[in-house]
């Protein structure tokens, strides 16, 4: 395996966001363009290696073309379009923009940088690059026709102006939001991102991230992942209060790189978690990238198992897998979602590639048996996620697709699925990426969130300003046990996001689960803000992104809800940055300012059921504030792009005790049943037996 990586990184040249293959072939053609009269040709020479400039990082370089392409546009204004002139105006508006980032919000990091709206520590103390980013976005403004990206040139304003400190006196007052736009719903504490202090802040691309307890210490360690080729990913050891060490190497884990996203279980019962790292996605082609299977050897170090295992025989670029017991066995099996190996055009369809259904041989191996099963899919794959959505003790499988409608495997209970996602009316959105199973309604029912990924900053400027959203959005689905709803709107879901890492949790310990949403896309420009909806009594969500300090502007990506100092609430880490070498950011984790509820952790062991306790259902019956309630929780690692502890935090409210404790397994269909388990303690409950153990 550390091979076939190296090799890989050894070949980036030819990678569709980190390679050089464009610049070499521009720069010979901008050579032959010496001493010629200006030309179209020059621009479009100097546009392009402009570009490729500032997505690699060299901003200064970029800005540099980009000017000439300026200069050539302006020589040639009556004679080709006018619309080239103004594009080569907007792209020096959005390097000089990313060179303000780079060297104020990178190279001076601070726990507010970035956030939105940018309070006065973030300001930016080199001006040069605002500033010269808003006389290019003002003159775009002059005379830049395009109606959608004038959208996005009076987003980027706004923004340009916060980062001097000058919004909102100094926007034009034509192209001003007004700040009362940015108010959260409602009144929310402040979570102060902590990164730097607890040993987190790593600087990278995207990626993912999973928040457990791989050294069975008690506590909540971390492992990070860089999509980069050459992007080495990263093991942080938990020290029991909330500080977190390095031991990338001491895990044996050097020379594991790349991966976009990643997922865990303890997939041969040994007791220990381990992790399966996904590759290669968005490259088509040339991202039939190897996986990677790491065993947790439960002495601190990791070994990757993926060719003994037999999950490195058909390498195909994805982004997305899932852990679930869909045949009742006792062990967890592994579906891989594919991509397409053509991006784009005619051949888009013709080359999807079948999404893979790993069925775990209890030994250390798999066989892939989607095909008999009936769960290839063939479509753009970018989610997956096990639920059973119909309370029948078979976990189905849910698969969120780009460009094309989703699907819902129905598992049959013989090794067999049906896709019933059309009858259900449950195929969309059809530009999806993360997705999840989640009771954010506490009826005892499955429901299903579907994120959206298709809008651009320009829809976000028509959300502030109070236009019509002409974007795709995102569905939250009710589940009726025997099938859904849609209540998007109805929950307040009406904010237009461009969602990549996304997942859930409890922050106030309500006993109703909040979401946050990672947001951005590859393009420089796609800067939005992040977002938090607070879960209102499981009937409509608020947003409280800017009270608590969550809207970061950078690409957010994996995100976990976790309690990383172990002082009895959720915090938030999310792992940052964009898709290209020149969209860097640190990661950030913001710290729980507690709430005054009560909560209990559940670790959950399976014996005859897998041993991660993956599709257990969890049912706690309690009196909060004079009123008697229920609350479930599903057991699964949240969403599908970040993972939460297998181990399950709920909150309780005001309860002084759980009156009755339940505990469902799917494997045998039995059910453990404790009364007057006290609150605010951490247990393990083994299956089938009668007591549980405090692990205080």
């Amino acid at each position: 395996m550390l091979r076939e990586l190296a090799r890989i990184r050894d070949n980036i040249q030819d990678h569709k966001y980190f390679g050089n293959a464009l610049t070499r072939r521009i720069l010979p053609a901008l050579e032959n363009e010496k001493g010629k009269p200006p030309s179209e040709r020059q621009w479009k020479l100097l546009r392009a290696l402009g570009h490729v400039e500032l997505i690699s990082g060299n901003e200064r370089d970029g800005l540099q073309h980009y000017g000439q392409a300026v200069e050539v546009g302006q020589k040639l204004e009556y004679q080709w379009p006018r619309g080239m002139l103004q594009d080569s105006i907007y792209a020096l508006a959005i390097c000089y923009l990313r060179m303000g980032e780079t060297e104020n919000c990178c190279a001076r990091n601070g726990p507010e940088s970035c956030l939105f709206p940018i309070p006065p520590s973030a300001v930016h103390s080199d001006e040069t690059g605002s500033r010269k980013a808003i006389r290019s976005l003002e003159q775009y403004l002059q005379f830049g026709q395009d109606p959608v990206r004038r959208k996005k040139v009076q987003w980027l304003l706004n923004i340009a102006y916060m980062t001097l400190g000058e919004y909102p006196d100094k926007v034009p007052p034509k192209y001003l939001i007004e700040p009362k736009r940015f108010r959260s719903d409602e009144e929310f504490p402040r979570f102060a991102n902590v990164a730097a202090d607890s040993g987190l802040n790593t600087y990278s691309l995207s990626g993912g991230a999973i928040a457990d307890d791989f050294d069975r210490d008690g506590d909540l360690d971390l492992m990070v992942s860089n999509w980069y080729s050459g992007g080495q990913m990263r093991f942080f050891t938990n020290d029991g209060e909330g500080k977190f060490a390095d031991r990338t190497s001491e895990a044996g884990l050097d020379g594991l790189l790349g991966g976009l996203n990643m997922v865990q279980a303890d997939f041969n019962n040994d007791g220990f978690i381990d992790v399966y790292v996904v590759r290669g996605a968005w490259q088509g082609p040339k991202g039939k990238h190897p996986n990677s299977l790491l065993r947790n050897n439960g002495d601190g170090t990791f070994t990757d198992v993926t060719f003994a295992a037999g999950l490195g025989e058909n390498n195909l670029p994805t982004q997305t897998a899932s852990w679930g017991d869909y045949d009742l066995d006792g062990d967890v099996d592994l579906y891989v979602g594919s991509e397409p190996l053509a991006m784009r055009g005619e051949d888009f369809k013709k080359t999807a590639t079948a999404c893979q259904l790993f069925r775990n041989n209890g030994d250390e191996t798999f066989l892939n048996v989607a095909e008999p099963s009936g769960v290839t899919n063939l479509r753009f794959t970018k989610g997956v996620i096990w639920g059973d959505y119909n309370n029948d003790r078979w976990p189905d499988i849910y698969v969120s697709n780009l460009g094309d409608d989703n699907r819902l495997y129905h598992n049959n209970g013989d090794g067999t699925f049906r896709d019933v996602a059309p009858e259900l009316d449950v195929v969309r959105p059809n530009t999806g990426i993360a997705v999840w199973f989640w009771d954010f309604d506490n009826d005892g029912l499955l429901d299903l969130y579907v994120s959206a990924y298709a809008a651009g900053v320009n829809d976000v400027l028509d959300f502030f300003v109070g236009n019509t959203v002409m974007v795709e959005p995102a569905r939250l689905y009710r589940g009726t046990g025997t099938g859904f709803t849609e209540v998007g709107e109805a929950a307040n879901l009406v904010r237009p996001c461009s969602t990549m890492g996304s997942n859930f949790g409890d922050l106030n310990h309500d006993g109703y689960l909040d979401f946050y949403l990672g947001t951005g896309s590859p393009p420089i420009e796609q800067i939005m803000p992040n977002v938090m909806y607070l879960n209102k009594s499981g009937k409509r969500f608020a947003d409280v992104t800017t009270a608590g300090g969550f809207g970061n502007l950078q690409k957010g990506h994996a995100v976990t809800f976790a309690d990383l100092d172990r002082d009895g609430d959720q915090d938030v880490f999310q792992q940052m940055g964009g898709a290209y070498p020149g969209d860097k950011f640190y990661d950030v984790l913001y710290q729980n300012p507690g709430f005054g509820n009560n909560w209990v952790s559940i670790h959950l062991v399976g014996v005859e059921s897998n041993r991660s306790a993956i599709g257990a259902r969890i049912k706690a019956n309690i009196t909060d504030a004079g009123k008697q309630r229920t609350v479930y929780k599903h057991v699964n690692s949240g969403g599908s792009f970040g993972g939460n502890p297998l181990t399950q935090m709920i909150g309780l409210g005001k309860a002084r005790v759980i009156e009755r404790l339940e505990i469902h397994w799917p494997k045998t269909d039995a059910t453990q049943l404790f009364k007057n388990v006290p609150v605010n303690s951490r247990l393990r409950i083994t299956e089938s037996q009668d007591t549980y153990e405090s692990l205080e």
